[in-house]
């Protein structure tokens, strides 16, 4: 099994059926104080096991370089429009996440959001049904479009890179024949369109930093319940204040900026953009069913070896089943985001954006070989790709050159992967 953080460890006894066991418990589980956790940490990183930290890095450098070549990089205006314009990829990101886990891949997930909303808008304009009884039936796509994936993936035994390039490939055809050559069909819904244009009143931006800070709180307390009530050592208490005070600083700077008049013209736009709370309640809610459920123990445990899991009685199949499910699920959400900012559908969406997603995934520290990672790894290599894509822009360079720094930014990071899996002991044989 590959070694990996505290929350990535799956090991040979997760069918513990104890609902305050051990292995149930979420947390450092580190004795001492702060000082012995930076060193532990620090350890950890010497080991291999660095996760989101050189995209963060990367992150923290891209953003230092654009503002000194582009005057207007550092703006409000123009940091609303990057957490736009970064939605969509954080959202499919952290839908490959599930499937990456896994050691498997979903080429489909892109025209799978594409082909759920070209169903949308044809039975919103078409057929003059209600916009969300029709987006219900969207999301209901993709629950059958990753059953039908996990199916042939985990049942049948088809690899998932096969099964995932013909409907990469069927999709397209089958968005042609909804919405015909040459069909484009605008989203005239207003609620659609606010999701991604609109923003929070200034109050709601505050109270919604308020509900993260107070969840971030109220889950790290919970985590130390369970473990004390277990006997099993928790980590500092310091040591989640350090953490929730950071949360509040950094939210606290993010929304005073966005609550900033960025508006060019006498209206006045203000306000944390729509999709913002969006991204993050499906990431915190990811979260927390990866790392305090049984059943994120459990994909964690198969993507480490699947085999000592089915050995310890893990249902291997039902858990890739569920996976390919939820990826599909939250591709939606993603196409709908896309659907909302363009203002419109045509028989190409959901095409181009799916590599991104894998890109983002493994630039944010996700394993390829499967077992290793978070949603919060994919939200950063999401946002290093948005800020490639938003800096450039601003440049006014050719749209090549971005798809060449990207490219470069992948690589570079499946090769801190798999050099810091050889670092920490692992193969780069998967098994």
């Amino acid at each position: 099994m590959s070694a990996s953080s505290s929350n990535d460890t799956a090991t040979t006894n997760t069918t513990t059926l104890l609902p305050e066991s051990v292995d149930s418990l979420i947390g450092s589980g580190q004795e001492g104080g702060v000082g012995d956790q930076v060193r532990a940490w620090w350890s950890r990183v010497r080991g291999g096991e660095m996760g989101a930290l050189p995209a963060v890095g990367g992150f923290i450098v891209l953003a230092v370089l654009f503002s000194f070549l582009s005057p207007y990089f550092l703006t409000e205006r123009n940091f609303a429009n990057f957490l736009t314009q970064a939605a969509e990829l954080v959202m499919l990101g952290m839908a490959l996440v599930f499937v990456i886990l896994l050691g498997e891949i979903d080429l489909s997930a892109g025209v799978t959001g594409g082909l759920a909303m070209c169903v949308w808008v044809v039975l919103v304009d078409v057929t003059k049904l209600n916009w969300l009884l029709a987006l219900l039936i969207a999301f209901v796509v993709g629950l059958a479009v990753g059953s039908f994936i996990g199916f042939f993936v985990a049942r049948i035994g088809i690899p998932s890179f096969v099964v995932t390039l013909g409907l990469f490939l069927g999709f397209q055809g089958l968005e042609l024949i909804i919405i015909g050559t040459g069909g484009n069909y605008q989203v005239q819904t207003p609620a659609i369109v606010a999701i991604m244009n609109n923003n929070l009143p200034v109050w709601a931006g505050w109270l919604m930093l308020a509900v993260f800070v107070a969840l971030s709180l109220a889950t790290a307390f919970w985590d130390r319940s369970r473990r004390t009530a277990a006997n099993v050592p928790n980590g500092p208490l310091s040591l989640v204040w350090i953490k929730s005070g950071a949360l509040l600083v950094l939210g606290g700077l993010a929304v005073f900026l966005l609550s900033q008049d960025r508006s060019s013209s006498i209206i006045s736009i203000r306000g944390v953009p729509i999709v913002v709370p969006i991204v993050l309640a499906v990431l915190w809610i990811g979260t927390f069913v990866l790392d305090r459920t049984k059943f994120g123990r459990y994909i964690y445990a198969v993507g480490g070896n699947a085999e000592a899991a089915r050995r310890s009685g893990v249902n291997v199949v039902l858990i890739r089943f569920l996976v390919f499910v939820i990826c599909s699920f939250l591709a939606v959400g993603s196409g709908l985001f896309t659907a909302a900012r363009v203002g419109s559908i045509d028989a190409t969406a959901g095409k181009d954006i799916v590599l991104s997603g894998v890109a983002a995934a493994v630039v944010g520290g996700v394993s390829l070989f499967g077992g290793r990672g978070r949603l919060v790894h994919a939200a950063v290599g999401a946002l290093v790709i948005a800020v490639i894509t938003n800096g450039l822009g601003l440049l006014n360079l050719p749209s090549g050159i971005n798809n060449v720094i990207a490219g470069a930014v992948l690589v570079l990071a499946a090769t801190i992967d798999a050099l810091s899996r050889l670092r920490a002991g692992g193969s780069l044989l998967r098994r």
